[in-house]
């Protein structure tokens, strides 16, 4: 599996979702799909975020 930005937008928004210390799921909800929205729109801003601490770069590979 060769992952496009949306598959990398949608994995660093719920790694980002999950470490948000708040209880509201709705709200979680929420800051993930803002957050999906944000990286598709801006892949460049996305892609430089994977091979850092936020996202490792064979993060696919251990799912695979």
């Amino acid at each position: 599996m060769t992952p496009n930005v949306s598959d990398w937008a949608k994995a660093i928004a719920l790694r980002i979702a999950d470490e948000w210390s708040g209880d509201d799921a709705d709200d979680r909800q929420l800051l993930f799909s803002a957050l999906v929205e944000a990286f598709t729109n801006a892949p460049d801003v996305c892609m430089r975020l994977v091979g850092t601490q936020v996202i490792e770069e064979d993060y696919f590979d251990a799912l695979g």
